[in-house]
């Protein structure tokens, strides 16, 4: 039975991780060592970050121009330069980004239609409860196009976008998968333990063959957007401007100390004949 759990408990993990992990922007579980504490919205007259605590709590920009907590900030040619190059990077990341958080959760609902193909037991209940599963799946992505997808980042908005989406079909999962393997149990006819057994077995080739290739890719697509968060943060490192109380505007947030344990992991990984866990 400890193979039947944890099939689905790798379905489950899977749909509840699939989103790229791009909250607070720690894209491919944070492998990138980036961070935003702001959210972001971009719109046609500029863009905007916002956060409730700490300072500055809103900053504006558009076309070279800054506003910062309501007061206009001097800046020089170059640093005018600079935010516009800011403002465009960042309004090609954030589709980027949707595309990624899209994916991830395609993938995640995969690996539960892969276990639920596994265990249903006949057509009606199978079409019952892939109706369920893809009418959550099209509500996760609705949820995604509409924040994402125009322009509109929030620091937790994509980790409760996944959670909330799956919860539904995770919890039908968790309730069949564990269901059958104590009616198998009890009623003591090893025939149907082995008959269960050999299905959770075969889930490891199916999630092979489904979702581990796309996953793969995925990652490939979110360790593409690193060197795009560098770029921003190098910018931001080059702003000559100083703010009201002469600080720099940190608008973006590098983790050394994350990053080294991240990067020690994998090369720990990869000496050991393996790549680091997805």
């Amino acid at each position: 039975m400890r193979t039947t759990m944890m099939a689905c408990a790798l379905a489950a993990g899977l749909a509840l991780g699939g989103a790229a992990h791009a909250h607070d922007l720690e894209v491919h579980d944070g492998h990138c060592g980036y961070s935003t504490a702001y959210d972001v919205q971009v719109m046609p007259s500029g863009i905007g970050f916002h956060r409730d605590d700490g300072k500055p709590a809103d900053v504006f920009m558009h076309d070279g121009r800054l506003r910062v907590d309501g007061r206009d900030v001097a800046v020089s040619n170059e640093d005018a330069a600079r935010l516009r190059d800011y403002e465009q990077q960042v309004r090609l990341l954030l589709p980027e980004v949707a595309g990624i958080a899209r994916e991830g959760v395609n993938i995640g609902f995969a690996a539960m239609r892969t276990v639920l193909l596994t265990f249903a037991e006949n057509d009606d209940e199978r079409r019952r409860m892939v109706g369920r599963l893809d009418e959550n799946h099209r509500l996760a992505l609705a949820r995604v196009d509409d924040g994402l997808g125009k322009g509109v980042w929030k620091s937790n908005d994509m980790e409760e976008v996944v959670e909330k989406s799956v919860e539904n079909s995770v919890s039908d999962l968790v309730s069949k998968v564990a269901g059958e393997a104590v009616s198998a149990a009890l009623s003591g006819d090893q025939s149907k333990v082995a008959a269960l057994e050999a299905r959770a077995e075969s889930l490891d080739k199916s999630i092979d063959r489904e979702v581990n290739k796309r996953a793969d890719e995925l990652d490939k697509h979110a360790d593409a957007l690193c060197p795009k968060l560098s770029s921003l943060d190098t910018l931001q490192h080059q702003f000559q401007f100083r703010l009201q109380d002469g600080s720099r505007l940190q608008l973006l947030a590098y983790d050394k100390e994350h990053n080294k344990k991240l990067t020690t992991a994998t090369d720990s990984a990869r000496a050991g004949g393996g790549e680091s866990a997805h």
